[in-house]
């Protein structure tokens, strides 16, 4: 048979010399859902983007219908029928579901959008495929789940017949991720392919017919999903054996250190985005929040970073309340911080990785010599925590913004660690990193909490919060929904129903486990 799509010999070299493709053979045969993995820098972006048009091949061929062809934007890919559906979501907030799905290519009468065909359009889609949404829903107002839904419905109405959807499951829900499933099964049946860009190997195995996994650049090797493991896809990715199920001992928790009370948070737009949040964060512990993103995770970090400022509640360290203190009067309480967006609060990407490793304390002993930095101690210092944190990097020198993705990361978990905190906020610590730096993350999270720390962990991936937290908390619309004081003893889809809202424990019932 045919491949629907054959990618030959595909190499793509940029300016500065990386080698994002080398000689990569890739084909899809059609109506498969075919899973695309790797870890960061692999390579597997550079090619979806290469098949959309985003990007042009140093050297190869794409062959579609065993035509060959040439995309020079994605203009091009489109009218070949190829969508892309963008882990970072292309939609217009003001703007109706109608009107996004629509955009750039609106049907007008007598020189006016037509409003009531735009309506009738996402209707007749949203029905024929399963993927159903409002259409005169303003984007901002609906949640997650239903902007993906918006994404995919905007490729469907230029007429694509091959989908790419890059990790199109990495802020769903279980209930959501199912729904979604359900919308690809659909879309196949009905003559359409899909190319499935993921980090999570059980959705590979969930979801397609056959994987390919990437590595350095190259094809490993592309096989059916029925014959290998999630296991034997990790080692692939990573050409190690990597172990999916971090080892933690059972918790010994110890004193209270953090409390919040009746914490609250107002928007400047008089939304209440944050209300009457209560918990006790204790030593030698995880707590886990669990919820769709946009339900006040960021506030409530932000105001515990001090980062975000509220009037509304207290935040209770070492008998202070110290709501309202700036973030370095919180770091000297010993509250390190993760953040959930590295580029924008986690480093300074023109400087260096000394620089980066060092900001928080620069102006303490032993990295301040009179008025000055020792700069040779900073050295010695940073190339002691480039070693120990596996920071892919010849020397402290460098800028951030040379490094990986993967590797900006654990720049942050270096800082952040070797500060010895007494409490750990962790937003989001391993978004965006491939597999194996996923597993070192994890264990370090997993390590620094057998010393005594206490953590509180936020991540969209439920997966994640499940296996590292001792204790779980979701958050709905800025609301405490539930509270489980074992997270061994809940499931994925019983979270997820407290995470949309649909269940909600009462106050008295939670109180004693909050």
């Amino acid at each position: 048979m045919m491949p629907l799509i054959e990618m030959r010999n595909i190499r793509k070299i940029y300016s500065n010399g990386v080698i994002a493709n080398n000689g990569v053979n890739f084909s899809i045969n059609r109506g498969e859902i075919h899973a695309l993995v790797g870890e960061n820098g692999a390579g597997k972006s550079t090619l979806m983007k290469i098949l959309f048009g985003l990007e042009k091949p140093t050297a190869g061929e794409i062959f579609l219908n065993g035509k060959k062809v040439e995309f020079s934007c994605s203009s091009d890919a489109i009218a070949n029928k190829i969508g892309m559906v963008h882990q970072n979501f292309k939609l217009i907030p003001s703007f109706t579901v109608a009107e996004n799905v629509v955009l750039g290519n609106e049907p007008v009468k007598y020189g006016f959008v037509n409003g009531d065909e735009i309506v009738r359009i996402t209707k007749e889609l949203s029905n024929n495929f399963g993927l159903f949404v409002e259409p005169n829903d303003v984007v901002r107002n609906i949640n997650v789940g239903q902007r993906q839904r918006v994404e995919i419905l905007k490729t469907l109405y230029r007429k694509a017949e091959i989908l790419i959807m890059d990790e199109p499951t990495a802020v769903l829900t279980p209930q959501e991720t199912d729904d979604l499933f359900k919308a690809i099964i659909r879309l196949v049946k009905d003559g359409k392919t899909v190319i499935f860009i993921t980090h999570k190997l059980r959705e590979v195995k969930e979801i397609s017919q056959r994987v390919t996994v990437m590595r350095q650049g190259k094809v490993i090797d592309t096989l059916d999903t029925k014959d290998i493991s999630r296991e034997q896809l990790a080692n692939m990715m990573v050409g190690r054996e990597v172990f999916l199920n971090i080892s933690k001992p059972n918790m010994h928790r110890g004193q209270v250190r953090m409390k919040v009370n009746d914490l609250s948070y107002i928007s400047a737009s008089g939304c209440k985005v944050l209300r009457d949040i209560n918990f006790k964060l204790y030593s030698g512990e995880i707590l886990g929040i669990a919820g769709v993103e946009g339900n006040g995770q960021t506030e409530l970090v932000e105001i515990l970073t001090g980062l975000r400022k509220t009037k509304n509640g207290k935040v209770i360290v070492k008998a202070n309340n110290i709501l309202g203190h700036t973030p370095r009067e919180f770091r000297q309480e010993l509250i390190s911080h993760i953040p959930e967006d590295r580029l924008i609060n986690g480093v300074a990407v023109q400087r260096t990785i000394n620089e980066n490793l060092i900001v928080d304390r620069y102006f303490k002993k032993p990295y301040k010599k009179g008025i000055f930095i020792d700069y040779k101690v900073v050295k010695n210092i940073g190339a002691n925590l480039i070693r120990k944190f596996n920071i892919k990097a010849p020397n402290g020198d460098l800028p951030v913004n040379s490094l990986s993705g993967g590797n900006m990361q654990k720049v942050i978990i270096a800082r952040e660690f070797s500060s010895e905190p007494y409490i750990l906020i962790a937003s989001q610590p391993t978004r965006g990193v491939d597999v194996g730096a996923t597993e070192f993350i994890r264990e370090q999270l997993v390590d620094i909490r057998n010393k005594g720390t206490a953590i509180l962990l936020i991540s969209a991936d439920l997966g994640e919060v499940m296996s590292l937290s001792d204790r779980i908390i979701t958050l709905f619309e800025g609301q405490i929904t539930g509270v489980f004081p074992d997270a061994a003893k809940v499931s994925e889809k019983e979270l997820g129903l407290y995470m949309l809202g649909i269940k909600h424990q009462a106050f008295k019932d939670m109180e004693n486990d909050l």
